[in-house]
């Protein structure tokens, strides 16, 4: 029997499986891949392969096809690893804001308001900074036994993550 934590995650598991297709093809192809470029043997191999080019040079009188193997070569394969890499980059971003999202939704004390924090625009995440850094400042303050002399109000603007109703940026 599944306990209620684990039902959503199992439900959307299920769900992407019995799907399958093009998408949780290509997920676990980026994630393999990019696994594998990210192992210290596969930069070893791309030193040798650059090694092997140079000693090379002299055998093709380092002529412009020799020259064009290496630019062809490294141009395809990082045109191709950026997508991947990225693929899984966007996918770990969004797990680990989900996991954070599910932890600040959890914790009773901690405000709601920062779920689904990235989604506001530059402008507003600098607003909040500013306001989270004023409270730091005045929580160093209280723990150090001084007055805090900076008072924390909400700017005047208010962002969506201040404000009581939730309005995420496009």
């Amino acid at each position: 029997m599944l306990t209620d934590n684990r039902r959503p995650y199992v439900e959307a598991h299920e769900q992407v499986r019995k799907s399958g297709g093009m998408n949780l093809w290509f997920s676990r192809f980026a994630s393999s891949t990019a696994q594998l470029v990210g192992h210290p043997y596969m930069f070893l191999f791309a030193v040798v392969v650059l090694v092997v080019w140079g000693a090379s040079g002299p055998f093709f009188h380092f002529s412009d096809t020799w020259q064009l193997i290496i630019n062809t070569g490294t141009t395809i394969i990082t045109f191709l690893v950026v997508f991947l890499i990225q693929n899984t980059q966007n996918r770990d971003a969004k797990a680990l804001h989900l996991k954070l999202d599910e932890l600040i939704r959890s914790h009773h004390p901690a405000s709601d308001d920062l779920i689904d924090i990235q989604k506001l625009s530059d402008e507003e995440l600098d607003d909040l900074e500013k306001r989270y850094e004023k409270i730091r400042i005045a929580c160093e303050a209280r723990r150090n036994g001084k007055r805090a002399e900076i008072a924390v109000k909400p700017e005047s603007k208010q962002t969506p993550a201040a404000s009581p109703q939730k309005k995420p940026a496009a």
